[in-house]
C-alpha cells in the first residue's frame, strides 16, 4: 500500500506500507474477509455444503443451524432461539457483529412476517429505480410487455446513452428473484446490451410503467409439504434475430416458488419437440442442484417426491 499523504518518510518517499490485516475497501479485502470467516466457522461446527459455498450447515442433536454469508452480511436461521443465540454469541467473540434481530431487509429484499407466513417483495428497491430513471410520475401500464411482441435486433434509431441502458437492465434482473411475472420481458432486453435501440429502451420503459402499478407485489411463502415439483415450457424458434427458443421453468416446494428462469436456448433446436427436450434438461439440473442443497439442511429430503410436467403444444 502506497504511503497515506502526511504520513510519507522523507528519507525513503519510495517505500510502501506492508499490511498486517486486510483493509476494508482494497482489492483483496472481500476475499481475506472470505478466509477468515469461513476457516472459523468449522470451529463452531459448521459445514460447508456441496452445492452452495456460501451456505453452512450445522447439526445439534436435533437441532439445526442454516448460516447464509454474502460477503458481510450473515442470515442465521434455525430450529430453536437457542442454538440461534449460541452462534451469535460465539460469532460475537471473535468478530465485531451487530446484530440486527429478526430479518426485516435484506440485499435490497423485505421480508416481512404476517402470521405464519413470510412475505417477500421489494417495493423499497423499485421505488429507488424509478427515481434513479426518472419515471417516478409515468403512468402505469397493465403488463410488462406487449403481447406478442418480439423486440428485432436494428429495429430503428440506436440507444445513444448505453451506460443508462446497462444499469437499469441491470438493476431489473435483480428485481427477478421477487418478481416472476416480469422474468420474460427482462429477459427479452437483456439481450441488446451491446447495441439497443431506442425501440428497445421502449420496452424497459414499459416494464418500469408496469412495476410502478404493482409496486408492492410479491412472493408469500407459507408452511406447506416437502415434495418438489417442476414445470417447464418451451417457445420454439420465437426469437426472430436468431431463430432460437427460450426455455421457461419454475420449480415449486410444496406450494412455494423456490425458483424460476426464462432463458434463451444456447443452439437452435430444429423441432419443438427438440426445444421441449432442451427445456426439460435445463429442468433437471436445477432440481437436481436444489436436491443436492436440501440434503445436506437435514434428512427429512433425502426422500424426496419429485414430480415433473412440462407444457406441451397442443
Amino acid at each position: 500500500m502506497a504511503q497515506p499523504p502526511g504520513f510519507e518518510d522523507p528519507t525513503h518517499p519510495e517505500f510502501v506500507c506492508k499490511l498486517h490485516k486486510s483493509l476494508y475497501g482494497l482489492k483483496q479485502a472481500p476475499r481475506a474477509w472470505n478466509e477468515r470467516f469461513t476457516n472459523f466457522l468449522p470451529s463452531l461446527g459448521f459445514a460447508s455444503t456441496y452445492a452452495d459455498s456460501s451456505l453452512f450447515v450445522k447439526h445439534i442433536g436435533t437441532e439445526i443451524v442454516i448460516l447464509l454469508l454474502y460477503v458481510d452480511d450473515i442470515i442465521v436461521i434455525g430450529s430453536a432461539f437457542s442454538v440461534i443465540q449460541q452462534v451469535i454469541d460465539s460469532l460475537t467473540v471473535e468478530f465485531d457483529i451487530k446484530d440486527l434481530g429478526n430479518l426485516h431487509y435484506f440485499l435490497g429484499i423485505q421480508i416481512d412476517r404476517i402470521g405464519t407466513c413470510f412475505f417477500l417483495s421489494q417495493t423499497k428497491y423499485i421505488q429507488e429505480l424509478l427515481q434513479k430513471s426518472e419515471m417516478v410520475d409515468c403512468k402505469s401500464c397493465d403488463t410488462p410487455c406487449l403481447p406478442y411482441n418480439r423486440l428485432l435486433k436494428d429495429d430503428g434509431s440506436p440507444f445513444n446513452n448505453l451506460a443508462a441502458y446497462r444499469s437499469i437492465v441491470g438493476v431489473l434482473q435483480y428485481l427477478t428473484f421477487t418478481r416472476p411475472d416480469i422474468a420474460f420481458s427482462v429477459h427479452q432486453v437483456c439481450q441488446f446490451m451491446q447495441a439497443p435501440m431506442i425501440s428497445h429502451y421502449t420496452a424497459v420503459k414499459r416494464i418500469l410503467r408496469y412495476l410502478k402499478g404493482t409496486m408492492t407485489f410479491g412472493i408469500s411463502y407459507s408452511a406447506s409439504d416437502l415434495q418438489l415439483k417442476a414445470f417447464s415450457d418451451a417457445n420454439w424458434a420465437s426469437n426472430p434475430n436468431d431463430r432460437r427458443s427460450t426455455t421457461g421453468l419454475i420449480v415449486f416446494l410444496g406450494g412455494n416458488p423456490i425458483s424460476w428462469s426464462s432463458k434463451k436456448q444456447n443452439t437452435v433446436s430444429q423441432s419443438s419437440t427438440e426445444a421441449e427436450y432442451r427445456a426439460m434438461s435445463s429442468t433437471s439440473a436445477e432440481l437436481d442442484w436444489i436436491q443436492q442443497l436440501f440434503s445436506f439442511c437435514t434428512s427429512n429430503f433425502q426422500q424426496l417426491q419429485f414430480s415433473f410436467v412440462t407444457i406441451c403444444p397442443p
